[in-house]
């Protein structure tokens, strides 16, 4: 073989047959290894082929759209991989939502082809009567008004297709705020495809020709993180990848050890529970093999971050990112000089504006608003006025509160959605919580306003505790004199509650508004 992997991969990346060109190099090198057992890269792109051509066969064409509502499965990659080669527009859904919510995206996706996880069978009958569907696959087992997935793919021919055009995929906001939206792109051009893939190996220390990296998927796939970066990237460079069904600390440790895992994305809940084991616990698995591991989704407080540097080493990278788009990126060296940072964006990549649309000054915290570029800029799908919503004079908000220092260093304050008014001011809950988390007793910490009547808001802190540590009056004194020695007056909690554990999402974010309607209930938030 006179070229390496990697260049034979790149050769076909503008079709979307990356994966294609590592399978003819070296058909034997394994692509995925799962619960169902490991899959090569040959037969990752023989089952992607002959999934194609059923599609086909079921009237699907370029430009349709298809509905993936699985767990972390060999068969969630074999339709990444399918719809991408075929020009199809993929949609991956949570399939931890409410059957009504899923079925809603289905129909509002306009997907002409389900695949669904008989995990979630309550969902499969009122899907199956959506008009529109030509093709509802079964995975995992068997379902009624549905193809298993074995005889989707029996006797459809396993060579490549004659005809790939590259595919996009659609994936949909978390829906915090109402009915989960569609991110919608136009399909990228494929020169452009190929360069952002080069770009992502090179900036993630990919080394396809080793044959010894490999990538561990530690989230759920239908979430943005774990999906772009720690599975279909490394993928179509060529980079094996190991996938979770169910993230545990234990377990993901004993993965890195097993697999000599190099790379793989992480949220800050991971890094908590990772850090809550015993030593002992913690010293039994090697990773000495991570190489990159990049982790977002959520502020990260300072001092986990560098708990866990002490830890891994100076190998965490951090991105601000979302669905809608890229923020920032900093490695470990620079956020060592700039602790809380998530990075120094390029000139005119990103600005840091009031509510009148004005520009702040250096150290004046404002509502993010970050590039929303021609050639790759976003629409949430049939929603013209929530798009309208977001964007100005050419960028974007998801509604994150920050700062630039004067350095040109970006640092997030928290979401807008989230401010607590108190007596006409607002507060920041996310900076309480980075204080709040540095004390040796704090596992977790979520601040949020709860309702007074003379200010229209307090603060309360609901923590949740290490072990060994017992919730008692002088724990709340402790903690309460901890903020009045780091914090100013007004960003004091009023309150401290102890949970067992804070409300999540399958992708790790703490959901600070569920936490906050325990409070509310029955009551009108005046905001």
């Amino acid at each position: 073989m006179t070229e390496s992997v990697f260049a034979l991969a790149c050769a076909r990346a503008p079709e979307g047959m990356e994966i294609s060109a590592v399978a003819a190099a070296q058909p034997g090198r394994i692509a995925l290894w799962s619960d169902q057992g490991t899959m090569s890269f040959a037969e990752l792109n023989a089952q992607a082929n002959r999934l194609v051509r059923r599609m086909r066969a079921a009237g699907l064409a370029a430009g349709d759209a298809v509905a993936l509502v699985c767990g972390n499965r060999s068969e969630f990659a074999v339709v990444r991989f399918a719809t991408h080669r075929a020009g199809l527009r993929l949609t991956p859904i949570n399939w931890h939502l409410a059957p009504e919510d899923i079925r809603y995206i289905v129909e509002n996706a306009e997907a002409k082809a389900l695949f669904l996880d008989t995990r979630v069978a309550a969902v499969a009958p009122g899907c199956a009567q959506i008009p529109r569907l030509r093709l509802r696959v079964a995975i995992g087992g068997e379902l009624p008004d549905y193809t298993s997935w074995a005889d989707a793919l029996d006797g459809m021919d396993p060579s490549d297709i004659p005809d790939p055009s590259l595919g996009a995929t659609m994936l949909y906001t978390s829906g915090t705020t109402g009915r989960p939206k569609g991110v919608y792109r136009a399909p990228m051009d494929p020169a452009h495809a190929a360069q952002m893939q080069q770009v992502l190996t090179a900036v993630f220390q990919f080394d396809p020709e080793s044959g010894t990296d490999r990538a561990l998927a530690t989230g759920p796939l239908y979430h943005t993180g774990p999906f772009a970066l720690c599975f279909t990237t490394p993928l179509t460079a060529g980079i094996g990848a190991v996938i979770m069904d169910k993230w545990e600390p234990q377990r993901m440790l004993a993965l890195i050890a097993q697999h000599r895992i190099t790379h793989t994305f992480c949220v800050p809940t991971m890094f908590n529970r990772l850090l809550q084991l015993p030593e002992e616990a913690r010293a039994r698995h090697d990773v000495s093999s991570l190489r990159f591991v990049i982790h977002g989704a959520a502020p990260c407080a300072v001092d986990v971050k560098k708990r866990m540097l002490d830890w891994w080493g100076p190998i965490l990278w951090e991105m601000f990112a979302g669905t809608e788009g890229q923020g920032t990126i900093v490695s470990p060296q620079e956020w060592l000089a700039k602790p809380g940072t998530v990075g120094r964006p390029a000139s005119g990549q990103l600005r840091i504006l009031d509510d009148a649309g004005n520009e702040l000054a250096p150290g004046q915290a404002g509502t993010i608003y970050l590039l929303n570029p021609a050639g790759s800029a976003f629409e949430y799908y049939k929603d013209p006025a929530k798009t309208a919503s977001v964007l100005r004079d050419g960028y974007f908000t998801a509604g994150d509160i920050g700062y630039l220092d004067a350095d040109g260093y970006l640092f997030l304050s928290g979401r807008s959605a989230e401010v607590i008014i108190s007596g006409g001011v607002n507060i920041y809950p996310q900076e309480i919580d980075d204080v709040l988390a540095q004390h040796r007793a704090v596992a977790d910490v979520a601040c949020v306003g709860v309702p007074n009547e003379d200010l229209g808001e307090e603060i309360k802190a609901v923590v949740e505790l290490r072990p060994g540590f017992t919730p008692d009056a002088a724990l709340r004194q402790s903690l309460t004199d901890f903020c009045v020695e780091h914090l100013a007056k007004q960003k004091w909690p009023r309150s401290i509650d102890f949970v067992a554990e804070l409300p999540r999402s399958e992708a790790g974010k703490v959901l600070r508004r569920a936490l906050r309607e325990r409070y509310w209930a029955g009551r009108e938030r005046q905001i």
